[in-house]
């Protein structure tokens, strides 16, 4: 059985926001620790997910899939995702998904901290 190579630290900020700082692979592999993740940061309060993509080194159509579900849950308990760290290639893939329109993308996790500061 293959393991899942990714590992994601959840970092819970003031203004019930939590960075998941996401490294390696997101594939069929990655729910649980992408789950567990979650369950984390709103255990935590976290009503803005900012999902911190700058050490991902692949992500596959199952883990779109997976990107997909979390958004679900987060839209279902009335939350907000944003994204940072996507490179060139993921950015295409986000925008061909058009995830980009219900995730919001930043540069950096300073401009994505910034926009939960307006929006909050």
């Amino acid at each position: 059985m293959t393991q899942a190579n990714i590992s994601v630290t959840v970092r819970n900020l003031r203004n019930s926001t939590s960075i998941l700082d996401i490294q390696g692979e997101i594939n069929a592999f990655a729910e649980d620790e992408l789950m567990n993740a979650y369950n984390q940061a709103v255990e935590g309060g976290a009503q803005n997910l900012i999902l911190n993509f700058s050490e991902l080194e692949y992500m596959n159509s199952s883990g779109i899939g997976l990107l997909v579900t979390m958004l679900i849950r987060v839209q279902r308990q009335k939350q907000q995702m944003m994204a940072y760290g996507l490179s060139d290639h993921y950015l295409q893939i986000f925008e061909l998904t058009r995830l980009n329109e219900a995730i919001a993308i930043y540069p950096s996790e300073e401009e994505a901290l910034a926009a939960v500061q307006i929006v909050a």
